[in-house]
């Protein structure tokens, strides 16, 4: 694996381990805070269109909405165009958590970027910008 892909990778990791354990309080798993706050920022989006935005596969989406649902963090329904298609929203449970959440991610960053000035900051945020957009024209193409 290359260095690059090696950090990432292990970023990620211990991203999701300390998320894991932030968001335990509140009946959450790791996976679940980037699904709830696309789906906050984007209430009745389908659950094809958030399996694109977080590049995740359609099967594991709907499992994991499928726990959300049942533990009352959002609602899913038919949309009306096209119903096979399910539109997800979030609940007044999901709003109410959602400052945890946002709270969450934010510390997470400040505590992997303190030793970082700002404007090194920017360039890695530049940088991953373009790792990532270059990821997700691979994964349109797949």
């Amino acid at each position: 694996m290359s260095y690059i892909m090696r950090n990432i990778t292990d970023i990620a990791r211990c991203a999701a381990q300390y998320r894991s354990e932030e968001l335990a309080p509140l009946g959450l798993k790791a996976c679940h805070a980037s699904y709830l706050c696309v789906i906050c920022n984007n209430p009745g989006i389908t659950q094809d269109q958030l399996a694109k935005k977080i590049f995740i596969n359609k099967s594991n989406v709907a499992r994991q909405l499928a726990i959300l649902e049942e533990d009352g963090f959002v609602r899913r329904q038919s949309a009306p165009e096209d119903k096979r298609a399910m539109q997800v929203f979030p609940t007044q449970k999901t709003l109410d958590c959602l400052p945890k959440i946002t709270q969450i991610f934010e510390t997470w960053e400040a505590l992997v970027a303190q030793d970082l000035t700002d404007e090194e900051k920017t360039m890695m945020t530049s940088l991953l910008d373009k790792v990532k957009d270059r990821a997700g024209q691979w994964m349109d193409e797949h």
